[in-house]
């Protein structure tokens, strides 16, 4: 590109054949051109082909108006450049700064009024900004007795197609005439209040989320005011899906009385997600029921201490037998350079048994004394712990290769780690069939398949990372079991378990790709636990034909 050229949007521009940001006002829109540089090898002259050119639509800048008083004639500008709450919008200004500090306003005190006159009604204060019209005018106020009940909960705001808003008559129906409805009075008087919901949430839970509605408003519906006899159940959803919470699952299955097996699932599966992972591998229900279903096994895995966060280098790993542990080689940045010796310049301390911060008494903590076997391939490697005077009164938890099963090609699945180097934690999860992979990729990219210039670079970058080698036909593809999990940085080494409560994998690895400074997975797997003990048994006849005592 030759020196002063120009992008259309005078967003960059070359200059001395360096590339310069360049701040204009924020645009709502641009387009993205996937572009060829072809330079003659005669000439030297550049060549520029488009490929394909894409128009990105982001948050479009819109504002509104907001006055402090109804009877105040100023008016305030608000500009919304970024996706937020309308309360959020407001803070900005400086006039609102001024206000909290002369009437130390309280958030869940602000009352919100949208439009004037016949038109007003209230809206909450968490109420996205891409649900007010442009230019429209909000009035501020502040009760003294609490408005609105602050949820503790970051709002993530979506355009506007995503919700569904509709209005609450302040007039009570039928049999709710004397019941108090609202937390403040002031909102009787208004003739309406403003409720949002994302798509795919039912009445009930948009009301509890709104924050003025009280806490016991009972089993209730909705009245058509236009048409009376339409009813709408509170449990109805705003947009019709084939989605169900983890519970109506368990009342469906004849399964609800297992509380703590309905309390596991729901932490893993909040909301709706979880018939819809079901559905994404085409999972029959049936079969996670036989196992999850029954609370023992849940209970076993709660119970194993068999993990150990490896502190120094964070890692998760766990006994395989007798005093050996096994976690991932990529923990080791070093282990290359130093070989057999690697332990004498890392220092490796495993703490087993550590699953509150504040009980630091009951942790049970080892020296790493050697390194017995490593595979760059299998990314795996296996240590001795430090077993002497000091440490005889502390036994290593039992091994897991008498709990050892074949690695399932379904079902589910659960993994038992410490993400970020805190306390062990679990996760049930379900198995991706091999032939569904690609399949589960496409789903995660598909929020943005109107934007072929990111999926194109998103797909770049997870065959950077060797995604392709775990798909069907890949190198790696009858060595790894893959699914999804919230188990990150910090939980490489965990042990994966299957229904019988059967360790099968060493959970290694999740491809992600990058967007907005932040890492996205979309996959995540784990090496056959069967192909690195082959691979162990392998280098322990060729390097100590002597042997080593499997005591398991």
């Amino acid at each position: 590109i030759k020196s002063g050229f120009s992008c259309k949007n005078k967003h960059t521009v070359v200059r001395n054949n360096r590339l310069r940001t360049q701040h204009y006002t924020p645009i709502s829109e641009c387009t993205v051109y996937c572009i060829q540089l072809c330079v003659s090898a005669d000439t030297g002259i550049c060549n520029v082909f488009v490929l394909y050119s894409e128009l990105i639509q982001f948050h479009k800048v819109h504002s509104f108006r907001v006055k402090f008083k109804a009877s105040d004639p100023d008016e305030y500008d608000v500009s919304c450049h970024d996706p937020c709450t309308v309360l959020e919008a407001i803070k900005l200004t400086e006039k609102y700064k001024e206000e909290i500090n002369r009437n130390k306003w309280l958030d869940e005190n602000v009352v919100i009024r949208l439009g004037q006159g016949d038109e007003e009604s209230t809206v909450a204060t968490h109420f996205p900004c891409t649900c007010i019209s442009n230019r429209e005018l909000v009035t501020i106020s502040c009760q003294r007795k609490t408005a609105e009940k602050i949820q503790d909960q970051n709002y993530t705001i979506y355009p506007r197609e995503e919700y569904s808003v509709f209005y609450i008559d302040t007039m009570a129906g039928e049999n709710a005439k004397k019941k108090k409805n609202f937390r403040n009075y002031v909102f009787t008087n208004f003739k309406y209040l403003h409720v949002y919901a994302k798509k795919g949430m039912t009445v009930e839970e948009a009301l509890k989320r709104d924050g003025r509605f009280t806490d016991d408003l009972g089993d209730f519906f909705l009245s058509d005011n236009d048409h009376p006899k339409i009813k709408i159940e509170r449990t109805q959803l705003e947009k019709t899906h084939d989605t169900v919470t983890v519970s109506d699952v368990a009342q469906q299955r004849g399964i609800s009385q297992f509380k703590d097996l309905i309390k596991l699932l729901e932490s893993r599966f909040p909301g709706k997600s979880y018939p819809k992972e079901l559905d994404l591998r085409k999972e029959n229900f049936g079969k996670i029921q036989a196992s999850f279903s029954e609370v023992h096994r849940v209970r076993k895995l709660l119970e194993l201490d068999v993990v150990g966060s490896c502190r120094d280098v964070v890692g998760t790993g766990f006994v395989l037998f007798d005093k050996f542990i096994l976690t991932n080689a990529h923990l080791f940045k070093n282990w290359r350079r130093y070989g057999d010796n690697l332990m004498k310049y890392v220092n490796v301390t495993t703490v087993f048994n550590y699953e509150d911060d504040n009980l630091h008494l009951n942790w049970n903590k080892f020296q790493v004394k050697s390194m017995l076997d490593v595979s760059d391939k299998l990314d795996y490697m296996i240590l001795e712990l430090h077993h002497d005077a000091v440490t005889e009164n502390k036994k290593v938890p039992p091994g897991l290769l008498k709990k050892f099963g074949p690695m399932p090609p379904n079902g589910e699945a659960c993994i038992i780690g410490h993400p970020a180097g805190g306390v062990k934690k679990m996760d049930p999860t379900c198995i991706i069939e091999k032939e569904k992979r690609g399949q589960v990729v496409d789903e995660r990219l598909r929020p943005y398949g109107k934007y072929p210039f990111f999926i194109h670079r998103f797909s770049e970058q997870l065959k950077d990372k060797g995604i392709e080698d775990i798909m069907v036909g890949g190198n790696e593809a009858e060595q790894v079991s893959t699914y999804n999990t919230f188990m990150y940085h910090g939980s490489s080494g965990s042990p994966v378990f299957d229904g019988q409560c059967r360790v099968f994998g060493l959970h290694t690895a999740g491809f992600p790709y990058e967007f907005a400074h932040k890492e996205v997975y979309v996959i995540e797997c784990a090496i056959s636990l069967l192909i690195i003990f082959e691979s162990f048994l392998r280098y322990q006849e060729v390097f100590h034909p002597a042997g080593v005592s499997l005591a398991v």
